[in-house]
């Protein structure tokens, strides 16, 4: 099992990003959350197994159509099992 911190930059935000990593999570299995942040990046934590993150991560890469993804930072966690779904969370701003 697979646990990872991600950060994407670049036109993320009103691309309908958030609703696109949700969906992927979900028919890949994999839970976690995404949100927004005040900076114009989207962050997003996701766990499950090893091959499914690896293609939440490939999907986080890509964005939605509307998107342009700039860089991803990728920070490897510790597994921890803590959620049981993938939720799009209110913006860290708010």
């Amino acid at each position: 099992m697979r646990r990872i911190h991600v950060l994407v930059s670049g036109l993320v935000q009103g691309v309908n990003f958030r609703a696109f990593t949700r969906r992927r999570a979900l028919a890949l299995g994999v839970c976690g959350w995404v949100r927004n942040l005040s900076d114009g990046r989207v962050e997003a934590v996701a766990e499950g197994p090893d091959d499914a993150v690896a293609d939440f991560l490939a999907a986080c890469r890509e964005g939605p159509p509307a998107g342009a993804v700039e860089a991803v930072e990728v920070r490897e966690e510790a597994y921890r099992g803590e959620f049981s779904d993938f939720e799009v969370r209110y913006p860290y701003y708010y």
